[in-house]
């Protein structure tokens, strides 16, 4: 993993809306995979204030959507992603996918969203977040390495994190469709964004913790082109912080 320390949210919107138009320009990225959640929104913003023409050409793929959660719902993962990124980064509606969760046949609605990705020829950069459990979409703690789209059960501490964004904590599904790991680890490239003390446990346990899927965010280590970029309260439990900022401030020309 390259591990990169910023000092804010803004600098890792800046840092990554960058990593994200450089492959856009030399023609490397056509199919971005967006994660939802308040630690990706720097990077759709800083794509947003760059006013660029040159996403509208692009497809987007989403890591996952609640089951049963009605499409018209302010936080299903369909009105969030239209609202935070299709919009945001004026994307063709018509290229960006997000699993369907209120299929009448979820599992076969599994099937399908994997063929779609394995049709637009593969993610070529997957946009994630990390929760407190360590957990990478909804791949929650005990899921498989090679996983695929699936229907996942969310742990009460999940549900805690993310009833924030819905009126009472009851309102937040049990239940939800999710990318797997195993789908996850095939696109070409991972970046991984956080912010915040709160997430500096489950950054350190994916990062220099062991490979185990009780930290589903370890199977990151097994990736041959993953980059994690933190602030430095969600770096505060990284033995080795001041070993990666050396290796990011004298980094190969070709990295920079």
């Amino acid at each position: 993993m390259q591990v990169i320390i910023l000092k804010n949210a803004e600098e890792i919107g800046d840092y990554v809306a960058g990593v994200i138009l450089a492959g856009v320009d030399d023609g490397s990225l056509k199919v971005l995979g967006v994660a939802t959640g308040s630690s990706p929104l720097p990077v759709y913003e800083a794509l947003e204030r760059r006013r660029t023409p040159e996403l509208s050409s692009i497809s987007a793929f989403a890591l996952d959507e609640y089951v049963g959660l009605p499409y018209s719902h302010a936080e299903s993962y369909h009105a969030v992603i239209d609202r935070e990124v299709t919009k945001r980064l004026r994307l063709d509606p018509a290229r960006v996918h997000v699993p369907d969760g209120a299929s009448d046949d979820l599992p076969q609605a599994c099937l399908d969203y994997e063929e779609a990705i394995r049709q637009a020829g593969g993610v070529d950069l997957q946009i994630l977040g990390i929760g407190g459990s360590g957990h990478i979409g909804f791949n929650e703690p005990t899921s498989s390495f090679a996983s695929r789209t699936r229907i996942k059960t969310l742990t009460p501490e999940t549900r805690a994190d993310n009833a924030r964004f819905f009126d009472t904590p009851d309102q937040v599904p049990l239940h939800c469709m999710t990318q797997g790991l195993g789908t996850i680890l095939a696109a070409r490239r991972v970046v991984l964004v956080a912010q915040g003390r709160q997430k500096a446990a489950a950054v350190a346990a994916a990062v220099e913790g062991p490979l185990t899927a009780m930290c589903p965010g370890s199977a990151l280590q097994l990736h041959p082109d993953a980059t994690i970029v933190v602030d430095e309260q969600a770096a505060a439990d990284l033995r080795l912080s001041d070993y990666y900022r050396f290796v990011f401030d004298n980094r190969p020309a070709f990295q920079r």
